[in-house]
């Protein structure tokens, strides 16, 4: 029960930072992200998407996951028009494919390596085919990359956080 709970939650919030992605982009247009860039301002929540698509990805496989992009997609074509939508779901696509690649084979060695080494992948691979689809444009390529990267390292500090107390509570017992 509490596992399903567990898959429940984290689909309903990767889904979640993808329709939220999509609204911001078509309703804030583009904010700053540092370093004088600027990007859409969905990148924040597709920075965070990447990396509860490995928390999703590993408590129930990647099929539960594309079925996530899909409704997310779906939910999307109210909240941001189907040119976002449908930009956004086979930029989120062919990013899974890739963090199929590189956070599979890592994931059972250094779990923390492989969210930060497929988020880096998956971003890049994510800003590309979305700008060039959405906006027929790479213009705000670093910007995204920034973005997205800001949320890899905030997400990456959390899990690192969670897994420390999670030793010392094991330790303690």
């Amino acid at each position: 029960m509490k596992r399903t709970l567990f898959t429940t939650v984290l689909t309903l919030a990767y889904v979640g930072t993808i329709i939220a992605a999509n609204w911001a982009v078509a309703h804030y247009g583009v904010i700053p992200v540092g370093f004088g860039l600027a990007a859409p301002a969905g990148v924040l929540f597709a920075g965070l998407a990447f990396t509860l698509r490995d928390l999703l990805h590993e408590a129930a496989g990647w099929r539960l996951v594309v079925a996530a992009i899909l409704a997310g997609t779906a939910a999307s074509l109210w909240v941001a028009g189907p040119g976002l939508a449908f930009a956004a779901a086979a930029a989120f696509l062919l990013s899974e494919l890739v963090d199929l690649a590189v956070y599979t084979p890592l994931r059972r060695r250094r779990w923390l390596t492989a969210v930060a080494a497929s988020n880096v992948a998956g971003l890049l691979v994510d800003s590309w085919l979305f700008l060039a689809l959405a906006f027929g444009s790479l213009a705000f390529f670093w910007g995204q990359v920034v973005g997205k990267g800001w949320m890899t390292v905030v997400a990456l500090l959390v899990l690192a956080v969670i897994r420390f107390r999670r030793r010392e509570v094991l330790a303690d017992a």
